[in-house]
């Protein structure tokens, strides 16, 4: 194979290079949900789904007080994020069915966080034999649902 197209992933590429602010109090200070993908509230967090995901279903669950330490969340915020990530968990193995979850956390940019000024926890939902050549050859993966449909399939479940 010469060649993979992936014109998907400019989109990726080109805010990566030009983001402003911070995503996870940007988009759900928009209050447009479904545009947002946000799928849905607590108290002191939302869940979302990853606009470049790893997975389908790749959720992420953030508190709405920006911070990048996990030490500066209080009680409260512990509570309802733990919460929300038993809610996304719970979505996901109702709604998609997978075998296995990674949860996970990149603190710090060095660790691999792409926003690292703001606290979120990846939850992505994993099957047997997800992964193949295409990550590491083609450095893309194939999705094969669009985020839309994701949103429309998950959604419900947090009702």
């Amino acid at each position: 194979m010469e060649r993979l197209w992936t014109p998907w992933r400019m989109e990726y590429i080109r805010s990566a290079a030009s983001q402003e602010g911070c995503i996870f109090c940007d988009l759900p200070a928009e209050g447009d949900d479904e545009r947002t993908h946000v799928l849905t509230r607590g108290d002191r967090g939302f869940v979302l789904l990853n606009t470049f995901p790893y997975n389908p279903g790749h959720l992420m669950v953030a508190p709405f007080r920006h911070t990048g330490d996990p030490e500066d969340l209080d009680a409260e915020e512990l509570l309802d994020l733990g919460r929300l990530l038993q809610a996304a968990v719970r979505a996901l193995r109702e709604e998609m069915t997978p075998h296995g979850f990674n949860l996970g956390m990149n603190l710090g940019q060095v660790a691999g966080a792409g926003i690292p000024d703001h606290l979120h926890w990846h939850v992505v939902p994993r099957w047997s034999g997800d992964s193949n050549f295409m990550p590491v050859v083609g450095q893309t993966r194939v999705l094969p649902e669009l985020l839309e449909e994701t949103y429309r399939r998950l959604a419900p479940r947090f009702r």
